[in-house]
């Protein structure tokens, strides 16, 4: 049941963004150690790669993946570790894993666009179509924060789009 006004505590939603960065940070942290030591004793050192294997590497080794766990927490575990140790859960309107992939693709949505614009800026020195894309993942990130804090059932567009909320467990 979703709620039209969700009185979810401020300091739990913090609680929980903090979870879900460490994690996401360990996994990064893990995935450049591993990629290093790849490049380092198999291949003698960084290749060179081009923008879009820079681009390719990046979705398929990072969002990719964080997307797919956080699906899979949602939709199996009830929520990603965050939301477990900040004493929340996902409620969905009608439970499917089609819901919980479109809103985890829409909350990692600006990290992935985020990603673009930073290597394409890497490989061109900043164009227009990488500043733009910038302020796109960065806008895209602020309305989804200011409709987590702002709206009454504190659902952002992920949540709207896959009939899914964050409540209080």
């Amino acid at each position: 049941m979703l709620n039209e006004l969700n009185l979810i505590p401020f300091k739990a939603r913090v609680k929980e963004f903090a979870y879900d960065y460490l994690v996401i940070l360990a996994y990064l942290v893990l995935l450049f150690g591993v990629t290093m030591a790849v490049y380092l004793l198999f291949l003698g050192g960084v290749p060179q790669i081009s923008e879009l294997q820079s681009q390719l590497i990046a979705l398929v080794t990072s969002v990719l993946p964080v997307i797919l766990i956080f699906t899979y927490l949602d939709y199996a575990r009830g929520g990603s570790f965050g939301k477990k140790k900040a004493g929340l859960k996902l409620v969905y309107r009608y439970k499917s894993v089609k819901s919980s992939l479109v809103r985890n693709i829409i909350k990692f949505l600006p990290w992935q666009l985020g990603h673009i614009s930073t290597i394409r800026g890497v490989y061109t020195d900043y164009d227009l179509l990488a500043v733009e894309l910038s302020c796109v993942s960065l806008a895209l990130a602020t309305l989804l924060l200011l409709m987590t804090l702002l709206r009454k059932d504190k659902r952002h567009l992920g949540d709207l789009l896959a009939g899914t909320q964050v409540q209080a467990s």
